[in-house]
């Protein structure tokens, strides 16, 4: 019994022993089935190209600087003395006064300029009958003839501005606004006087212009009328060498109150028939200076006298570049004797540095003219004549050709020969 049952339990031994093995074969199957090698499903996938970071973005490149602004460049055209003596105003009474025929030979300098400045050396007091020297009053046409021309604006301050009184001064103004030229120097009101400042566009330039002159002949202004015209003599009437000092430095502080880029002053000043300057004009043109004009413009000698560049402190250490002309002589008139008949029609240039805002004058021309008379009983009988064109047209006559070349010359000998614009 007892062998009977230990081989009954050695036989359930054995056989739970073979089920544990089974088991445990079964297992490493399972295990070796899920454990088999996945490598290949195991390697990193890329992202999706729309899933990838962006990349960092490149700076933005610096922006060019802005290029600095261009200067401002203007030109400014200035003639002499404008008179019509009586062998002018006859010789074209036969029709209308073409004072445009006459000074035609300027027309393309001064229509070309930016702004064209004249001294208007006579009265427009109404007529006929008009008359010359010594008591100045010239058809309107005159007036007419330099707005054709293209001028902006008349000196009419000088020494024939009260040649038929106050009423002439007064109508000569009358006809300039009518005709459309600007004029400074003289008013027919205290009003008028108090603003007597003509600020001028110069080609994008501003430019505050004044008008002075030394005296009227030995006409005492009226008493009823001491604002008609700016005198620079407080002695006008006699010795002609005290300079008001207080209204010319009053005046030039109205003009800077203006803020102009330039202040101009033209002046009737020095002697008559002398090509150089005397020391009251070189007195004076300091003094303009150092209150703060810019350029000084002369007239009243009848001929040339020098002109320049100057060098003008400015209070900080530096400078400014001005100009100074002492007379352009006569524009046209009927003087023929010794360089009466020779005259220049000038052009400065006005540069404004649009950074810092400085303006000077920066450089100048001239072009030499001849007045032409034909003498009596000639028509047409007085021509301004550029010198230089005719010359080189080769059309001029032998006479005329010997005129032109002398008055060459002598521009070069008194103003230098540098700036001529021929050269």
């Amino acid at each position: 019994m007892y062998r009977k049952i230990c081989a009954l339990l050695l036989g359930i031994a054995l056989l739970l022993s073979g089920c544990a093995g089974a088991a445990a074969s079964h297992v490493a199957v399972v295990q070796a089935a899920e454990y088999e090698d996945t490598s290949d499903r195991l390697k990193p996938v890329s992202e999706p190209e729309d899933r990838a970071q962006p990349k960092p973005a490149e700076p933005a490149p610096e922006p060019e600087p802005p290029a600095p602004p261009e200067p401002t460049v203007a030109t400014l055209a200035v003639c002499g003395d404008a008179m019509s003596h009586m062998p002018i105003t006859w010789s074209e009474e036969k029709g209308a006064y073409d004072y445009v025929r006459i000074m035609s030979a300027v027309q393309p300098i001064v229509s070309g300029a930016d702004y064209a400045v004249v001294n208007l050396e006579t009265t427009l007091a109404g007529g006929p009958p008009y008359s010359g020297y010594p008591n100045f009053n010239s058809p309107d046409d005159m007036a007419r003839g330099l707005k054709e021309i293209g001028f902006d604006l008349c000196l009419t301050a000088n020494n024939h501005s009260l040649d038929k009184g106050y009423s002439g001064l007064s109508r000569t103004l009358d006809v300039l606004d009518e005709v459309g030229l600007a004029h400074v120097g003289t008013s027919r009101t205290q009003e008028e006087h108090d603003y007597n400042i003509v600020l001028a566009d110069v080609g994008g330039i501003s430019v505050a212009f004044l008008g002075y002159t030394y005296g009227t002949n030995g006409i005492p202004v009226h008493k009823d009328h001491p604002y008609c015209i700016n005198l620079f003599n407080t002695d006008y009437l006699t010795n002609l060498s005290a300079l008001d000092t207080d209204k010319l430095s009053a005046d030039l502080a109205a003009a800077q109150a203006m803020n102009p880029d330039l202040i101009a002053v033209m002046i009737h000043w020095g002697v008559e028939y002398k090509t150089t300057e005397n020391s009251y004009q070189d007195q004076i043109a300091d003094f303009l200076f150092d209150h703060g004009a810019d350029i000084v413009l002369g007239g009243h000698s009848h001929v040339l006298q020098p002109m320049g560049l100057r060098a003008i402190p400015d209070g900080d250490g530096g400078s400014r570049q001005g100009f100074v002309c002492y007379s352009l002589g006569n524009f046209i008139s009927s003087q023929n004797y010794e360089l009466t008949d020779t005259t220049v029609a000038l052009e400065l240039e006005l540069t404004r540095d649009n950074v810092t805002g400085k303006t000077e004058v920066t450089g100048y021309s001239y072009s030499p003219m001849f007045m032409l008379d034909r003498e009596e009983g000639a028509s047409p009988r007085f021509e301004l004549v550029d010198a230089h064109a005719a010359l080189n047209a080769g059309t001029a006559g032998e006479s005329l050709q010997k005129q032109l070349t002398k008055a060459v010359e002598n521009c070069r000998a008194i103003l230098g020969p540098d700036h001529d614009s021929g050269k």
